[in-house]
């Protein structure tokens, strides 16, 4: 049966589209958009989305999905049912697995179960490097036939610089993104959260933001050497958003995301020891914050990802210089980017861009549209509800969420796949 959804403000940044517009669905493709009332309801299944806004199934770019080898704190099954929660129908899914992705066989199981299992579509990010340790290239061509559609030794940096390098010639072979994780490890040394005042006054070592600008300078100059697609990670700095702002004034083909927690919270969130507000790179300041939401609104930062980074209890209530890096964000990722539009930094149509259109257009996948053809993947989105973040609603397998509590407005009610309902509030 076909599935129109009626009444509804359609955005679609890939087609420079605000406006009423029915869309009409058939087997697991967008038929057709037109002015409400022109399409015939008889026959098909409605979805009433009056008051409510239409647009292109959200893409999170940045996530772990844990499985293989972690699946204690995520699965895939999991992972992608808080995406479809949080009105992502699709993720692109890190490489540190336990194996890590860096062959063809872990390529292909990690796609399997997400055929068997998943409630979004999966897209597996390969290793930059053999077990993402910086010694040797793995093997890009193979990843590439196996279904990977990026590189990253995310959560590791590439510190030999002349290894970086070949990374991105041989990925621009492939047309390859290679996605950075922009960490000096040496600057960082054994810090814990953002070095100033905060972490002096708790007497935590902390991580300067030149740890993250040295690497992503180099980064930068590589790119422009090779004439390879580079893609900055979680970007948390004003200097790093600075750095990639000259770059593509320059014309180098460097494209960046930061994440939700850059743009809410600051290095306070820390105060008390919450290890829920451990994450790589640290919350910085409210300097940062200001040049983060900057960066968004003149396009220097062309995504938003959640960097959903799951650990369960046995990782997060320890000391805090013992426990893990990372929170959890797909299902506060919509509400949270949400108050950039109601705060005025973005338009709708700029946050779909950066939550859909763009992560589609950086990774080369189907997605981030509703023309007509394209995969019926769709949000529907209400903008004036107001709901509290509540992590044991929550349908990822951990809880290291430093959002519990908050209150936002606007939330995805609906998630549709492949023109089926996969989530409804």
């Amino acid at each position: 049966m076909s599935l129109l959804i009626t009444g509804g403000l359609v955005v679609d940044p890939s087609q420079n589209l605000t406006a009423a517009r029915d869309v009409l669905i058939a087997e697991g493709k967008i038929i057709a958009l037109e002015p409400p009332g022109r399409l015939l309801p008889e026959g098909r299944q409605i979805i009433a989305a009056q008051g409510l806004v239409v647009t292109c199934g959200l893409i999170d770019m940045h996530v772990h999905l844990r499985e293989p080898g972690e699946e204690y704190k995520e699965t895939i099954a999991s992972g992608t049912r808080a995406a479809a929660q949080g009105g992502f129908t699709a993720v692109a899914a890190m490489p540190n697995t336990k194996p890590v992705n860096d062959n063809a066989t872990t390529t292909r199981f990690i796609l399997e179960r997400a055929k068997l299992t998943a409630s979004a579509r999966v897209y597996p990010v390969a290793a930059v490097t053999v077990g993402s340790q910086g010694q040797a290239l793995a093997e890009y061509a193979d990843l590439k036939g196996a279904g990977a559609v990026a590189l990253s030794d995310d959560g590791r940096p590439v510190m030999n610089a002349l290894l970086m390098r070949r990374a991105l010639e041989y990925a621009r072979t492939f047309d390859l993104p290679i996605i950075s994780h922009a960490e000096d490890l040496h600057l960082r040394a054994d810090g814990v959260m953002h070095e100033g005042v905060v972490s002096v006054c708790l007497g935590l070592k902390g991580i300067p933001a030149a740890a993250e600008e040295v690497m992503v300078s180099r980064e930068v100059a590589l790119a422009q050497l090779t004439g390879a697609r580079l893609h900055i990670a979680h970007v948390s700095t004003a200097g790093s958003v600075e750095i990639i702002r000259r770059a593509k004034a320059a014309g180098i083909p460097v494209t960046a995301e930061t994440a939700p927690h850059y743009f809410s919270l600051t290095d306070e969130a820390v105060e008390g020891y919450n290890t829920n507000a451990k994450v790589n790179p640290p919350l910085r300041t409210a300097t940062d914050v200001a040049a983060i939401k900057a960066g968004l609104a003149d396009g220097t930062l062309d995504a938003i990802a959640s960097d959903h980074a799951p650990h369960s209890s046995l990782e997060k209530d320890l000391e805090f210089a013992a426990a893990a890096f990372g929170l959890i964000g797909l299902e506060t990722s919509l509400g949270l980017s949400l108050k950039l539009v109601h705060d005025g930094h973005l338009t709708l149509s700029q946050l779909i861009a950066k939550m859909s259109t763009n992560p589609a257009r950086i990774l080369g996948v189907e997605g981030g549209t509703l023309t007509p053809g394209a995969p019926a993947d769709l949000t529907i989105i209400d903008l004036q509800r107001e709901w509290q973040v509540e992590v044991n609603s929550f349908a990822s397998k951990s809880r290291n969420c430093p959002f519990q509590g908050w209150r936002l407005k606007g939330q995805a009610v609906y998630t549709i796949l492949g023109g089926k309902v996969v989530w409804q509030a």
